[in-house]
């Protein structure tokens, strides 16, 4: 794998929208973050713009995206908010002189999209990480993502769950949202898994279609040869009014039983108050045990 140059000030850090629309003063925080930082900021030329709920047309983003992975001087790109529209602009992209020179890809939930791609195709690391929307105060989540950048190594130690299953393991940590991972399931950009860390998590989805996207990747033999599994946020699942009978972590626990690679549950990130940045593509090591988990890179 590859691990594009780290940060420092001066550098450019750039911010588009290649989803959902958004508005200047969502990602002012963001931008003045940044700026603390030593960071200069540049904004896509369509960031503002609106079509239906995108922020522009497919060619407006994919343009925007284009121009960022284009740009030698810019070193790091930072989705402004996820959504939905990832998926319709991925096979517009040219990666050739991102993979020449590679720079940062952060964002987390549809820019899981960007992360599978990259990691599938390019073997370079990204960070799902919080995106410029969810900027509102300098908290842990945000610091996380600046030691990734710029370098410091990262350690994560979190309390226990009653459903985690113990164990300890090593590989390269990969993964994203749920519902974009069971997506890309037989596409260029699907992920392979086999030999690595899984990390899952995802948002207002209903408990039957959370068993089906996991009895989807076993079928496809995404689950079987994992070296662990880290549960995130499964954030406002929702039920039908014949009750499904199981949570969403019941059903992920059911999922892997046959497998004896150690599994995380509420690890804080995704859909989360707190969502730590994870450097997807770097090698991780996870060590489950009752009364704690510990994730270090």
């Amino acid at each position: 794998m590859t691990t594009p140059p780290y940060l420092k000030k001066g550098d450019k850090i750039g911010i588009v929208a290649p989803a959902r629309k958004i508005s200047k003063e969502e990602v002012q925080f963001a931008v003045d973050t940044f700026e603390k930082w030593g960071l200069k900021v540049i904004l896509g030329k369509n960031i503002f713009g609106a079509e239906d709920q995108y922020s522009g047309s497919d060619e407006q983003r994919a343009e925007d995206m284009q121009a960022m992975l284009d740009d030698d001087s810019i070193k790091a790109i930072i989705s402004a908010r996820g959504g939905y529209g990832a998926l319709r602009i991925i096979d517009n992209l040219n990666f050739k002189k991102f993979q020449e020179k590679p720079k940062w890809i952060i964002g987390y939930s549809d820019i899981t999209i960007l992360h599978s791609h990259i990691h599938q195709n390019f073997g370079i690391e990204t960070v799902h990480a919080p995106m410029a929307i969810n900027f509102h105060k300098d908290d842990e989540s945000v610091v996380s993502l600046k030691k990734i950048l710029f370098g410091e190594k990262i350690t994560y130690s979190i309390a226990g769950s009653d459903l985690n299953r113990a164990g300890k393991c090593e590989g390269l940590f990969v993964g994203g949202n749920l519902s974009l991972l069971y997506a890309l399931k037989g596409s260029r950009s699907g992920i392979s898994t086999s030999g690595k860390i899984l990390f899952i998590e995802d948002l207002d989805e209903y408990l039957y279609h959370i068993d089906r996207m996991f009895v989807s990747l076993k079928r496809a033999g995404k689950l079987s040869h994992l070296e662990g599994l880290v549960v995130g946020g499964m954030t406002d699942m929702k039920d039908n009014q014949v009750p499904f009978g199981k949570t969403a972590e019941q059903i992920i626990l059911d999922a892997v039983k046959e497998f004896d690679y150690p599994v995380c549950f509420g690890f804080p990130a995704g859909h989360t108050p707190k969502n730590l940045a994870l450097p997807f593509g770097r090698r991780a090591k996870l060590k489950v045990v009752s009364k704690s988990t510990v994730l270090s890179f």
